[in-house]
């Protein structure tokens, strides 16, 4: 039996959720989380469409199913470290997968957790509490951590450079386009430091982690 877009019944390979989830996220990361529909991930893999259901209640149980998937990427708090390299490593691990998956920066807080979202929670609270972090504390630095991460990944997806390289084409065109005597501030921290061989935004990320780190130490 033959279904619309030539997909023959007989030939057609099962699917699992795994596939299901995994195939939205690469449709996800391709064209933004706006231009995901159940129709064309049914046509990616291939199928027809109502088959998805049997993998996922409707969209929004896909959602928390990619977003719950994005949490398992992320590297929990090795328990052999200290809590402050344990903790590092989990967050510049949540950095990476948000810069891999850019369209999820604004889900994480919003949708129903998944095992892998409460997972990478409960290790991250165990981490610090077992440091001896009080359950005020834990919370202070939760709170801290994850507003710096989150930001610091919002702001370089609506960055205007996303390279070195873009950055000095940059720096180049704004002090070729406005005077130099009137944001002498600007200009100089162009000149003498973003437009030095190297810069690059993103190693400013953990630069202002070490802060915040250091400032919660227990």
């Amino acid at each position: 039996m033959t279904e619309p877009g030539g997909v023959t019944e007989s030939r057609r390979v099962p699917w699992n959720k795994h596939q299901v989830l995994h195939t939205a996220i690469e449709l996800a990361d391709g064209g933004g989380i706006d231009s995901l529909s159940m129709r064309k991930l049914s046509q990616a893999l291939g199928g027809a469409t109502m088959s998805l259901y049997n993998h996922v209640a409707d969209k929004e149980d896909l959602l928390d199913g990619m977003i719950d998937t994005l949490f398992g990427e992320m590297t929990l708090p090795p328990a052999e470290l200290g809590w402050k390299a344990a903790i590092r490593q989990r967050s510049i691990s949540v950095r990476l997968v948000m810069n891999r998956h850019p369209w999820a920066i604004g889900l994480m807080g919003r949708r129903t957790p998944g095992p892998a979202t409460l997972r990478h929670h409960d290790a991250v609270i165990g981490c610090l509490q077992e440091a001896g972090f009080s359950w005020a504390l834990v919370a202070h630095a939760i709170s801290a951590l994850d507003g710096y991460i989150y930001g610091f990944a919002l702001q370089e997806r609506n960055l205007a450079f996303g390279t070195p390289e873009e950055t000095a084409v940059l720096a180049k065109a704004f002090i070729q386009q406005f005077p130099t005597l009137n944001y002498p501030h600007l200009a100089a921290f162009t000149i003498e430091h973003v437009l030095q061989p190297g810069y690059d935004y993103g190693a400013e990320y953990e630069f202002g982690l070490d802060l915040i780190l250091d400032g919660l130490g227990v």
